[in-house]
């Protein structure tokens, strides 16, 4: 850049500093395009009421720096004076999103994008409202798959994929919780609550901590779970990797009957699995994944204080007494306890029902012959 040029630039940069727009223009016009510096002229542009000259400018830059900050920050400053909305946000967007992958942004930038901000918020509250009417109108609720949809599209919730840390069968829905009517064959172990809780409250009444529901394990590394050998969060195994605990099966006769209605895989040294789950008050189980998504794991609360609750991806269920919650542990999941009780739930998986007989024999034998190799997988929760 020669020192006129220089000069040209200096001047009209004055003239917009005290804002005459028109002699910032005619300098600058003076200037070869592959000289013009594009920001600048925009801002000429915008002193004076050009738009069409201002977009120009703005798009010369654009084409030249597509993520250059300033220049997509008037851009969408421009289309909301013009009142394009969707364009405006488009254009707040990418510099917000661009503004994330600059180390130090200038500080006088930093009053624009909040402005950016701002407006982001406001056009995704009208699309909020101009989207629920929609459907209003048409006679529909924001419940059930269609209100889990608009969630996750307005960004009210995350979406969640199954992620089991073990193993993966292909092709199932991806589905977080199932609902109790689906299970015939529950209404028979929910019968049974108030005897299986008699059973509870006199092995309670020992007085004797369970055995903590994660272990370490000397042949394996150790878990990375706050929990590992804690009997905040224990476990009173009647079914434990595929054999039945004597003793405490014996203690509990009603339950052991009750399990027998559950469709319980039947893997060696992995299933059938049921226990008593215990969390005392104050215990958070950290978010973590399941080991396989062939499976749906049941609980059965039987003591159920108040502020209890179990998160399975985007959604977050409250256990009630007597009433079965089925889920699919394979998506993250976490529990957690804020009472000042103790919580206990009888937990049991059973094989997803979409899964055939023929692949449901065909799994066991594959996780079989894993074990074989490599030992059956810790559920380190």
């Amino acid at each position: 850049m020669n020192a006129g040029t220089s000069n040209i630039i200096s001047d009209a940069r004055a003239a917009v500093q005290r804002r005459d727009g028109a002699m910032a223009q005619r300098l600058l016009a003076e200037l070869p395009e592959s000289e013009m510096p594009w920001l600048l002229l925009a801002q000429a542009c915008n002193l004076i009421g050009d738009a069409s000259g201002e977009e120009a400018a703005l798009q010369r830059q654009l084409d030249m720096e597509p993520r250059n900050l300033p220049a997509l920050i008037l851009s969408g400053e421009l289309k909301a004076r013009l009142g394009d909305d969707r364009a405006a946000k488009s254009f707040f967007q990418a510099a917000l999103n661009q503004s994330t992958h600059i180390p130090n942004v200038p500080a006088a930038l930093q009053p624009m994008l909040q402005r950016a901000r701002d407006f982001v918020e406001q056009v995704h509250i009208k699309f909020e409202q101009h989207l629920v009417e929609g459907l209003h109108q048409a006679g529909f609720s924001r419940e059930g798959r269609v209100g889990t949809a608009v969630d996750l599209l307005l960004g009210h919730k995350q979406l969640y994929l199954q992620q089991p840390s073990s193993f993966y069968f292909p092709g199932l829905p991806q589905r977080q919780f199932y609902e109790r009517s689906e299970f015939p064959w529950l209404a028979e172990i929910e019968q049974a609550v108030p005897e299986m809780q008699a059973e509870l409250h006199a092995v309670l009444a020992d007085g004797q901590d369970f055995a903590p529901y994660v272990e370490v394990n000397s042949d394996r590394p150790r878990a990375a779970n706050p929990l590992i050998n804690d009997p905040k969060w224990g476990a009173y195994y009647f079914w434990r990797n595929g054999k039945i605990v004597a003793e405490n099966a014996a203690r509990c006769p009603v339950t052991m009957q009750a399990l027998q209605q559950a469709p319980m895989p039947l893997i060696d040294q992995r299933s059938p699995i049921a226990l008593w789950s215990l969390l005392k008050p104050g215990t958070h189980i950290q978010p973590h994944h399941g080991l396989l998504n062939t499976r749906l794991i049941c609980h059965i609360p039987l003591i159920v204080p108040h502020n209890c609750a179990i998160r399975v991806g985007n959604e977050t269920r409250s256990w009630r007494e007597g009433e079965a919650l089925i889920f699919d542990d394979s998506f993250e999941h976490e529990a957690w306890n804020k009472s000042n009780e103790t919580r206990v739930i009888l937990l049991f998986e059973i094989w997803r029902p979409e899964i055939s007989p023929d692949e449901r024999a065909a799994l066991t034998t594959i996780f079989e012959t894993i074990n074989d190799y490599h030992g059956a997988p810790e559920d380190a929760g």
